[in-house]
């Protein structure tokens, strides 16, 4: 039996979260609903223009991949990240929100000059989340951030679409790969965002192959990837290079395939108020299902009141207490104790 359920791979950032309006984004513009690279100097001026106009609402460790294990984590996974942090405020700041929530690492070996990522999240008044990146020391995510022995101690591997921006990164995941695919270790990726599958799908079919356990996207990821219009076209092309795809759909849930089936996940009807944070969510409670005996459709169900719970949140995380309110409200607290 192997230590950890999950294993991440990912970016280490700071989330600053603003309320904005659509005029701000397009006059400065800003691409609205994706994630942008930015340099540093870059992001400090957009910073200046935010704080001139809007109030912080919220700083918090973020990160596609790290969002999903600390779900994980809260909901009783045992979870493990490597990412990369420097010896700033904002290191000190990631590395303690980590273990707040439960999840493994090992950012007290690390010894790193520079800055830790950050990441702008601006929200508009239809809930929409448009990122603005500048990704810092965690471009260098290599691996030296590599855990060998933890990925073939855990029953998943679990990689962030966002690495594929950088070269040493993807080296980093063909490692990860490489170890999980010799010691029995499950594959599952998400995209992450439009933005990668856009201007990065190149990374991301290294990723795919020469194949994965699990893939996660939504809608538009799945049908800019294939280049297919519907959801269904797009579930049969991404079957080709994962044996389980998961493709969610917002308010209207997600639709989970394999080769044999098709399940239909049911949405939640809740009003969104900032949708940061819920493709993470949601593979972050599936996760937690598939590893910890649910059936697909239980870990699916789980999954989509998970993500409709966090956009009617402001950020892209839910508390300890909400996530266990959740799992009492949808009566898998006995199961997973049977399992």
């Amino acid at each position: 039996m192997k230590t950890y359920d999950v294993i991440g791979v990912g970016n280490a950032l700071v989330d600053q979260e603003f309320k904005v309006t659509d005029e701000f984004l397009a006059r400065h513009n800003i691409e609205k609903s994706i994630m942008t690279l930015l340099d540093e100097a870059q992001q400090q001026l957009l910073l200046a223009e935010l704080h001139k106009e809007f109030t912080l609402e919220k700083r918090v460790g973020g990160g596609s991949a790290a969002n999903s294990l600390v779900a994980f984590s809260q909901f009783g996974g045992k979870a493990f990240y490597c990412c990369k942090v420097a010896n700033d405020d904002d290191g000190n700041f990631y590395q303690q929100d980590l273990d707040r929530a439960g999840v493994m690492t090992h950012l007290v070996k690390q010894n790193n000059d520079g800055h830790t990522g950050k990441c702008v999240v601006m929200v508009t008044p239809d809930a929409e989340r448009t990122m603005c990146t500048f990704l810092g020391i965690t471009i260098d995510f290599s691996t030296d951030e590599l855990e060998p022995a933890v990925v073939a101690d855990s029953q998943y591997l679990y990689i962030e679409g966002y690495l594929a921006t950088s070269e040493i990164a993807r080296a980093a995941v063909r490692e990860a790969r490489d170890v999980a695919e010799k010691n029995n270790t499950k594959i599952a990726l998400t995209f992450s965002d439009s933005s990668m599958v856009k201007y990065f799908k190149e990374g991301l079919d290294e990723f795919l192959t020469p194949g994965v356990d699990v893939l996660f996207c939504n809608q538009e990821e799945a049908e800019i990837y294939t280049g297919k219009e519907g959801i269904e076209p797009a579930m049969e092309a991404l079957l080709q290079f994962a044996r389980q795809v998961v493709i969610t759909r917002g308010k209207n849930g997600a639709l989970i395939g394999t080769k044999e089936r098709r399940i239909q996940v049911p949405g939640f009807k809740v009003q969104a108020i900032d949708t940061n944070g819920a493709g993470d969510m949601f593979a972050g409670a599936y996760l937690f299902g598939i590893t910890q005996g649910l059936t697909p459709a239980q870990a699916g169900t789980l999954a989509s009141r998970s993500a409709a719970a966090v956009v009617s949140n402001y950020g892209p995380r839910l508390s300890i207490e909400q996530q266990q309110d959740i799992l009492a409200e949808l009566n898998l607290v006995e199961e997973l104790a049977a399992s």
